[in-house]
C-alpha cells in the first residue's frame, strides 16, 4: 500500500490561471540596487499562523530576470485582489510552486542565505523517498537541506473528460473526444502530450492548444496594465489538449492514461514518487473504464480534498497494491490482493506507570487555566504542559477539564499527536470511578437520553454572508423537534471526511446562532478557514463548506457545557447558580455566537433588566459577524439595556468606529466593574489570553470571568 503523507489532499483540481496586474519585481529591485552579497529574495506575509507569519524565499537571480515574470500584484483578472487572494498586495512568481507567491505581503528582504522562516523550512519540499515521517521528525537536517526545496513546478497532466462517473452510451456515440490540461514549470513549454488506451504499450499524440500564445500578438493595454507577453518566450500557463477516438476503441480498453513532456524532455513517470509531504506527485494520470449493457462508465483515480470515490480507493478497499507496477490490478482487470500488515496500535500510556487516581482527586483538577486533567479511554492526562503549544489553542484543552473526552480526542487527533500522549499520562481512573464520571456528565445536561448519542441532521440551506462566512441551516427529520440546549450552550458537530469511514469524522464544538427553541432546524454561523500556503485549512470548516444541499452530518449535545443563561439575570456555571446584573461581553470573529444567544434572550424578555455591553474585535467591516442583527437589537432597545462597540485592526478610511485591537484602554472605557457583573469572553486563544491579563490588572476577580 502507499503510506499516507503528511500533506493535504489537492487531487487534480487545485489549479487555474489568472491575469495579474502590478509592477515587475525586476524594476523594483533594480531601483533598490541590491548588494553583491545578496543571493535570495525573502518575503513575509501578514497572515499570523501557528508558527509565526508565513515567509519564504526564491533565488534573487530569478526575481531579477525579466523573462521569469516575477511581480507584485494588486489586481487579478481586472479586479482588486480579493482578501483570500492576498489583498492588498501579493507576490506572483510564475512557473513556481504556489507557496512561493506570498499573499498579504508586508516585507521583502534581500539576503545572503535562504529564508529561515518556519514555513520555508518545513513546507513545500520533496524529501528523498527513503526518508520516513519518523526520520524527518528525529533528524531536522532533512528539512534544512536546500536541495530538497521546491521552486519550479514539474511537468504534469490530467484528464478532465471523460469526467468521474461519466457514462457514454455506445450506440449513440460513435466517437468521443478525450480532453484535459497540462502544465510545465520554470517557463518551459509542454512540447507533447501522449494518450494510451493499452496501459502504456502504445501511445498517440494529442492536439495541444496554448491559449497563452493569444496574448503575445500585441502589447495592448489590459486590466490596468500593459501586457508584456509580446517579447516573452516562456510558458507559464496551463495548456489544453484533446484527442478524438472511436467509441469501440474505448469499449475494448480497460483504462485511459496520459503523460506529458516539456521542452527540456522531462517526462511524467509511470509510478508516483513517495515523499513525506506527498507534494509534486506527477505520475501518469489514469482513469478506468467499465462496461455494462452497452454503457461505458469512467472513474478518476481520486476526488479533490477528502471526498470519497475513485478507482484508487476501490483498489485499496480490495487489498490491492498500488505500487506493483500495474496499479494494483491483475492482467484480467481483477484486483490483486496483497497481505498488508496491520497498522501498529499507538500506545498512549507511559510505560511502567501504575498509578490509580480516584474520582475525587480527578475532580480537584478542573481548573480552567492552571491544571486541567482529562480522561481518554480510562487513562488520566495532565494538559497543563501543553496549554501554550497546543495547535488548537489552550481553550480546546481547558474545555475538557475534569471530563471524559475520549470520543472527541480520538476523532480529532492524528497518530503523531497520539504518540505524544505518554508524556502527559499520569495514571488510570479505576472502572467504577470512570462509570460514575460518565454518568455524572450525562446527568448535568439536558435531555439525558441523547447526551452521548450522535444524531443525523440534513443541510437544507446555505447562505453565503461574506468571502469566508456562511449561515448553514440543518433540519431535523422530525419537524417538531427542538435542539434542547440552554442559552449560551454549544453542540458537538461531526463531519465525516470519507462517507464510507465513520472514524474519519472531524468533531468541533459549535454554538448555534438560532434560538434553542426553534422547531425543526438549527442555524450555524460558520467562519470558513480556507487553505493557504503552509495551512491546510480548517479541519471542519473546509469539508463543511463543500457539503452539497441534502448532505447529512452528525451532531450531539455536549457534556462539556459549563454555562447556561436561565433568564432575568440567572446563570449556572459549573452547575452553580448565581445572579448577574450586567454582562460585559468581549469577543472576536465567530466568538460572537454565544454572546448573541445571551443578548437575544435578554432583549426578548421585557422583564429582564440585565444590562449588556458587547466589545467586538475584527479585522475589517466585512468580518463583523451578525452586524445587521446587532444593529437591529440596538435600534429596538427602548430600555437602554445594550451597548455595542466595534473595533477593527484593518479599518477602511470611511470607518468611524474604534481602530486597533481590543486594548486595556478600550476595556477600561467600556467594561465597567460593578456588583454582580460578569465578563464573558469568546474568541481566538491570543485574544482570550490578552484580555484575561488586562482584566486581572484592572482587579477583576477570576470567578467573574468566564471563557466559552
Amino acid at each position: 500500500m502507499v503510506r499516507k503523507s503528511k500533506g493535504f489532499n489537492w487531487g487534480a483540481a487545485g489549479l487555474s490561471t489568472a491575469l495579474f496586474t502590478g509592477p515587475m519585481m525586476h524594476d523594483i529591485l533594480t531601483r533598490a540596487k541590491p548588494d553583491r552579497r545578496a543571493k535570495y529574495m525573502c518575503m513575509e506575509g501578514a497572515d499570523a499562523l501557528p508558527n509565526g507569519n508565513y515567509g519564504t524565499s526564491i533565488r534573487l537571480s530569478t526575481a531579477m530576470d525579466p523573462a521569469m515574470g516575477v511581480m507584485l500584484a494588486y489586481m487579478m483578472n481586472g479586479e482588486p485582489l480579493r482578501q483570500d487572494h492576498g489583498w492588498p498586495l501579493r507576490a506572483v512568481i510564475p512557473g513556481h510552486i504556489g507557496g512561493r507567491s506570498v499573499k498579504w505581503i508586508t516585507r521583502i528582504i534581500l539576503t545572503e542565505n535562504p529564508s529561515d522562516n518556519w514555513y520555508h523550512i518545513y513546507d513545500n519540499r520533496v524529501l528523498p523517498t527513503m526518508c520516513s515521517p519518523e526520520m524527518a521528525t528525529e533528524d531536522d537536517s532533512w528539512w534544512r537541506d536546500e536541495r530538497y526545496v521546491i521552486q519550479h513546478l514539474n511537468v504534469n497532466s490530467a484528464i478532465a473528460y471523460p469526467q468521474h462517473d461519466e457514462e457514454v452510451v455506445m450506440s449513440t456515440t460513435p466517437t468521443y473526444t478525450i480532453k484535459g490540461y497540462a502544465y510545465g514549470g520554470g517557463g518551459r513549454q509542454v512540447s507533447r502530450i501522449e494518450v494510451s488506451l493499452d496501459s502504456g504499450k502504445t501511445w498517440r499524440l494529442s492536439n495541444i492548444k496554448y491559449d497563452e500564445d493569444k496574448y503575445r500578438a500585441t502589447s495592448q493595454y489590459l486590466y490596468g496594465g500593459q501586457l508584456d507577453l509580446s517579447w516573452r518566450e516562456t510558458y507559464f500557463c496551463w495548456c489544453f489538449w484533446s484527442l478524438e477516438v472511436q467509441t469501440h476503441e474505448l469499449e475494448s480498453a480497460d483504462s485511459i492514461v496520459v503523460r506529458a513532456m516539456d521542452e527540456a524532455l522531462n517526462i511524467q513517470p509511470r509510478e508516483m514518487y513517495w515523499s513525506v509531504l506527498g507534494m509534486m506527485n506527477n505520475p501518469w494520470f489514469r482513469i478506468t473504464i467499465s462496461k455494462e449493457n452497452g454503457v461505458l462508465k469512467f472513474k478518476h483515480p481520486t476526488l479533490p480534498a477528502t471526498q470519497p470515490g475513485g478507482w484508487m480507493e476501490q483498489v485499496k478497499k480490495a487489498g490491492g497494491d498500488l505500487t506493483d507496477g500495474n496499479w494494483g490490478e491483475a492482467p484480467n482487470g481483477a484486483v490483486k490482493r496483497v497481505e498488508v500488515a496491520p497498522e501498529p496500535e499507538i500506545n498512549m500510556k507511559k510505560p511502567g506507570l501504575k498509578v490509580n487516581i480516584t474520582l475525587e482527586e480527578f475532580k480537584e483538577h478542573n481548573s480552567r487555566e492552571t491544571d486541567p486533567w482529562f480522561v481518554v479511554e480510562g487513562e488520566v492526562y495532565d494538559g497543563t504542559p501543553f496549554l501554550e503549544g497546543h495547535p488548537g489553542g489552550a481553550q480546546s484543552i481547558i474545555s475538557t477539564a475534569a471530563t471524559d473526552c475520549t470520543d472527541e480526542f480520538l476523532a480529532i487527533h492524528s497518530e503523531s499527536a497520539k504518540a505524544m500522549m505518554p508524556d502527559y499520562h499520569i495514571g488510570t481512573l479505576d472502572p467504577a470511578a470512570l462509570r460514575e464520571l460518565q454518568s455524572s456528565q450525562g446527568e448535568s445536561n439536558k435531555p439525558l437520553p441523547v447526551i452521548h448519542e450522535w444524531e443525523k441532521v440534513k443541510l437544507t440551506k446555505k447562505k453565503v454572508l461574506s468571502l469566508d462566512t456562511a449561515l448553514f441551516t440543518f433540519s431535523f427529520a422530525d419537524t417538531s423537534k427542538v435542539l434542547g440546549i440552554g442559552v449560551g450552550q454549544h453542540i458537538m458537530l461531526k463531519v465525516n471526511t470519507r462517507s464510507n469511514d465513520p472514524s474519519s469524522g472531524v468533531i468541533r464544538a459549535i454554538t448555534p446562532l438560532s434560538d434553542p427553541s426553534l422547531k425543526g432546524s438549527m442555524e450555524l454561523l460558520i467562519k470558513i478557514y480556507r487553505p493557504a500556503p503552509g495551512f491546510a485549512g480548517g479541519q471542519l470548516t473546509v469539508p463543511l463548506d463543500k457539503l452539497p444541499i441534502g448532505a447529512e452530518v452528525d451532531y450531539r449535545l455536549s457534556s462539556h457545557c459549563k454555562f447556561e443563561y436561565l433568564g432575568r439575570g440567572r446563570v449556572t456555571i459549573d452547575g452553580k447558580e448565581r445572579n448577574i446584573s450586567s454582562f460585559n461581553m468581549i469577543c472576536g470573529g465567530s466568538g460572537i455566537t454565544p454572546m448573541f444567544q445571551v443578548l437575544r434572550a435578554v432583549l426578548q424578555d421585557a422583564e429582564d433588566t440585565t444590562t449588556c455591553t458587547l466589545l467586538d474585535g475584527n479585522r475589517t467591516e466585512d468580518d463583523i459577524m451578525c452586524r445587521s442583527e446587532l444593529a437591529s437589537f440596538v435600534s429596538c432597545d427602548t430600555k437602554n439595556k445594550l451597548k455595542v462597540v466595534h473595533t477593527l485592526t484593518q479599518a477602511s478610511e470611511s470607518w468611524c468606529g474604534y481602530r486597533g485591537r481590543i486594548s486595556k484602554d478600550l476595556i477600561s472605557r467600556h467594561v465597567a466593574r460593578s456588583k454582580n457583573s460578569m465578563v464573558l469572553i469568546c474568541g481566538p486563544a491570543s485574544l482570550e489570553t490578552s484580555v484575561k491579563k488586562m482584566l486581572l490588572e484592572q482587579h477583576w476577580d477570576e470567578e467573574d470571568i468566564f471563557f466559552f
